[in-house]
């Protein structure tokens, strides 16, 4: 599968043995901070850093799947301009109607019975949209997760616009409750991949992704997704929001100190210390927040894009930790040296 992949221009890297997440760092990156896009190990052919590390040289990828069979396969999204939704069907507490389509209002009339996944929500915004449900889309590639979840692979045809990653409970760059955005900074788990819990399996017979609908593209803009697009500001996208608080560089050297620790626990997928990172972490945020050093909702969503990065198939855990850590930290506000 690797092979194939590669062969169509999409780079490709491993996952540890039945996991979706990365292969470990060698050792020497263990220990070291550096940005992972330009790691001495990759000109070396070693796989660190996740995505950073995709390629489509087939020698390459002929001797890491030669040291590890039972790898799995991730796609690095941005660089084969795929766009993929990852529709989520885990058991979690519906949020309120307002976080369900991020700036789109449901009234109250509309009866929400029975919503409890992501399924629910992308079905909602195609009806809002009076567009065909994405999930059901017989023209595009179709993954069914183990989890019961469904990845949905759209190709981008227009590779100018680069789309972000997102989370479906992000509060600040979301396109629906529990549907996942994957693209420039994410990769996808390949069809046939293996874990304990199933296998992801291909739906029907289509097998090359569609070109992104153009009401979609136009959902991803509108919902801060394009990287060149003026971002919406949260307040604009929800009532009630707060204004933006300026940083200080003080207090956003910090956050992104701590910040860059819970990143670095893609690592190891245990023995890393990855909850007590990203509490302190938030512990921190909430502490700069609440002294008006740092915006909430945009401390909240760089935490969470930290910890998806690292951790990105407990998304509800790690929502969780930096819930209860910025709210401790909002209890002792705190500033900077230097800026007390």
């Amino acid at each position: 599968m690797a092979r194939w992949l590669a062969g169509r221009q999409w780079p490709v890297h491993p996952l540890a043995p039945g996991r979706k997440t990365p292969t470990a760092n060698c050792e020497q990156c263990r220990g070291r901070r550096h940005d992972p896009s330009h790691c001495p190990c990759h000109g070396q052919g070693r796989w660190c850093h996740g995505f950073h590390s995709a390629t489509t040289d087939l020698a390459l990828i002929d001797a890491w799947w030669g040291r590890e069979p039972s790898a799995g396969v991730g796609v690095s999204c941005g660089p084969a301009h795929l766009v993929v939704l990852d529709v989520d069907a885990h058991a979690s507490q519906v949020p309120d109607r307002s976080r369900l389509l991020p700036g789109i209002r449901i009234p109250k009339q509309v009866n929400l019975t029975g919503l409890a996944s992501g399924f629910d929500t992308l079905a909602l915004l195609a009806a809002y949209r009076q567009e065909p449900n994405p999930a059901e889309d017989e023209r595009t590639l179709r993954v069914r997760t183990p989890s019961g979840g469904l990845h949905i692979w759209y190709v981008n045809p227009d590779p100018a616009v680069r789309y972000r990653s997102s989370t479906g409970s992000s509060p600040r760059t979301a396109l629906a409750w529990q549907v996942d955005v994957r693209a420039h900074g994410g990769y996808i788990v390949a069809p046939t991949t293996r874990l304990p819990a199933g296998t992801y399996t291909p739906l029907g017979a289509v097998r090359d992704p569609a070109p992104l609908p153009a009401w979609l593209a136009a959902e991803l803009t509108r919902t801060g997704h394009d990287m060149q697009a003026s971002p919406v500001p949260v307040s604009v996208l929800r009532s009630g929001g707060h204004a933006r608080v300026p940083r200080t560089g003080a207090a956003q050297a910090l956050l992104r100190s701590l910040i860059e620790t819970v990143r670095d626990c893609v690592a190891h997928a245990e023995g890393t210390g990855f909850t007590e990172k990203l509490n302190r972490a938030a512990f921190t945020a909430g502490g700069l927040a609440r002294a008006g050093h740092l915006n909430h909702a945009e401390a909240r969503q760089e935490l969470a894009e930290a910890a998806h990065y690292a951790r990105p198939h407990q998304n509800r855990r790690n929502e969780t930790i930096i819930a209860a850590g910025l709210s401790a930290g909002a209890r002792r506000p705190f500033h900077p040296k230097g800026l007390a």
